[in-house]
């Protein structure tokens, strides 16, 4: 497969239009076009990493944190970083990462995270954005009506919670008047025409929007098809950092059994009161001190997350909440094998896949 198609297959899961405006990620480095029969999945991108990559004979790179971050001014030989995007591009390989928006979306980082952790009924701990909504209007023949709703549902329209393909139909009287160079589906040219048309209604989420079209004026058997669309003030599909939820009620320190096992850690950090009772619990993979007070206000007992700072552990104790720091790697490596099993199913086996499961940079306690 081509990389350019192995890049939109990963941008219809981990959306774009999610990248926080402060970051910088996406297909970093390489040709488009270059042929890929091997992925190596990587948590970053370093030397080790891109040897990994060169023993393997891969010709495409995907991590979660990306490699250029900041602004280069050039790529010489002289410093670390330029050096390996230097050998990377010598090598032809593709380099392509999904930072924010694999934090953000549904199935990413702090998903996975969450059901490591065995948190049930989680959500976003803060929203950071939120599908536009549309409500769709089309007027159809009304033998026609079945398919395009069908079409419409099929297409993601009309999904409503855990409802899909909902529509509202109204039956009604449909005019119109073919002019010189129509090739009309009901009736004759320059003469009025009366038809039975069902108007259907339905919403469609903004990043859907133009797929559903498409498909919808596919399937129209009109030349030109009436429809209208409007703008709606409901709010969409939620997506957010972190994930707060509940686990069943138990000891703090029975608790942390838990999480040391399920991240397969020798080691955390507790601050705050180890002699509690916990059951609301948020996460947040990688660095999360900055949603501190989010975890409070949403009733949290404990969270859950990475690079916790001195002063960081001050507030959250001044708040009452006990944070648990099980490491930036440790929160976030859960994700590596989920990626690996959507592009496996995605693209059949026909590429293989190989995951890099270290830290960048090694650590170890002692």
């Amino acid at each position: 497969m081509k990389a350019i198609d192995i890049i939109k297959l990963l941008d219809q899961w981990a959306f774009p239009y999610l990248i926080d405006k402060w970051d910088n990620t996406g297909f970093q480095i390489g040709d488009p076009e270059r042929e890929v029969s091997k992925i190596l999945i990587s948590l970053d991108l370093d030397r080790e990493v891109f040897l990994e990559a060169m023993n393997k004979k891969v010709q495409m790179i995907v991590t979660h944190h990306p490699i250029i971050f900041k602004s280069l001014s050039r790529i010489t030989k002289e410093s670390y970083k330029e050096s390996l995007i230097y050998d990377i591009i010598k090598e032809d390989l593709v380099v392509y990462n999904a930072h924010t928006n694999l934090d953000l979306v549904p199935g990413g980082v702090n998903d996975a995270l969450a059901n490591t952790l065995g948190i049930k009924n989680h959500e976003p701990l803060r929203v950071n954005y939120r599908d536009p909504l549309y409500k769709l209007v089309v007027f159809v023949p009304k033998d026609y009506a079945p398919i395009i709703r069908k079409v419409l549902g099929d297409m993601g329209a009309g999904w409503i919670g855990n409802y899909s393909h909902c529509t509202y139909n109204v039956e009604g009287m449909g005019t119109f008047l073919p002019l010189r160079g129509t090739k009309p589906f009901i009736g004759k040219v320059y003469e009025l025409e009366e038809v039975e048309e069902v108007r259907i209604e339905t919403i469609v989420e903004d990043n859907n929007l133009d797929e559903v079209l498409k498909e919808m004026i596919r399937h129209h058997p009109y030349e030109e098809v009436a429809y209208d669309i409007y703008p709606l003030k409901n709010e969409g599909k939620a997506y957010g950092y972190g994930r707060i939820g509940s686990i069943k009620e138990m000891a703090l320190l029975d608790y942390l059994d838990i999480i040391k096992r399920s991240l397969e850690v020798d080691r955390v950090i507790v601050y705050g009161n180890r002699n509690r009772i916990v059951e609301r619990v948020a996460v947040c993979g990688g660095s999360g001190a900055s949603f501190i007070y989010d975890a409070y206000k949403r009733g949290a007992d404990l969270y859950i997350t990475g690079d916790v700072k001195y002063h960081d552990a001050q507030y959250a104790n001044e708040l009452g909440l006990t944070l648990v720091d099980a490491g930036h790697y440790h929160t976030e490596k859960v994700i590596l094998p989920i990626i690996k099993d959507y592009l496996d199913k995605i693209l059949e086996n026909k590429v293989e896949i190989y995951l890099h499961d270290k830290s960048s940079p090694p650590f170890a306690f002692y």
